[in-house]
């Protein structure tokens, strides 16, 4: 399975349409995850989300970014299991911990934008993670959050 398939993304996370904020994964590494989204022109949203200056929520901005994180940990106890980890690891990664959101530029219909996250420690059951989105190459936001394995 390639990693820019969609079906790769709905193996690693539970998320679905029409809240699924990621459209392909272009890297997954040691360093991290990047991947991308097309914001749709036609999104429901906009109609009340100022409908004379549509504007990509931050909030859901801030998701895709968490969704990428959630795909990154995903993959990385996929990896540990393909190694044979001693223990079982497993269970869906749920935020649990938002810190120093910041907006930057705003995201309107039809851009493209580019997420990244990265891992900046774990503790047992629990991920700190930092990411952003870019748009036209710029930062559009910076946060830093934290997941749990809950379930499984």
């Amino acid at each position: 399975m390639k990693i820019s398939d969609q079906h790769y993304i709905s193996s690693r996370i539970p998320h679905r349409a029409p809240f699924l904020w990621l459209d392909e994964i272009i890297d997954i590494s040691e360093e991290g995850i990047r991947a991308k989204k097309t914001i749709p022109e036609d999104l429901d949203l906009f109609q009340g989300h100022y409908p004379d200056y549509p504007i990509m929520p931050g909030v859901l901005l801030c998701e895709a970014v968490f969704q990428a994180g959630a795909v990154y940990i995903s993959e990385l106890l996929h990896q540990q299991q393909q190694k044979g980890a001693p223990e079982h690891v497993g269970g869906i990664p749920v935020l649990t911990r938002i810190l120093n959101a910041k907006f930057k530029r705003e995201v309107g219909p039809g851009d493209k934008i580019e997420i990244a996250a990265s891992l900046t420690e774990r503790l047992g059951a629990a991920w700190f993670l930092k990411g952003n989105v870019r748009v036209r190459g710029k930062i559009a936001v910076q946060v830093e959050f934290a997941c749990a394995l809950k379930g499984d």
